[in-house]
């Protein structure tokens, strides 16, 4: 999924984000916007991951959608 269109439906993805990162709080999802950057910053943070393997995670993830 173009990455616009998961920023403009952020409010609606915001349970499946919850759902795949569970160490985001609700503030971290809430402050992202659906930024992927910020997503990408803040799962870095929260698990510890490289810059590369954060990127790999949220393309898995965003695959997922259909809208």
């Amino acid at each position: 999924m173009n990455w616009d269109r998961i920023e403009g439906n952020w409010k609606q993805l915001k349970g499946q984000v919850r759902q795949q990162w569970g160490k985001l709080t609700d503030d971290d999802i809430d402050r992202l916007h659906g930024k992927r950057e910020q997503l990408e910053g803040v799962l870095q943070e929260r698990y510890g991951l490289a810059k590369d393997e954060a990127n790999r995670q949220i393309d898995d993830w965003s695959r997922r959608f259909k809208m």
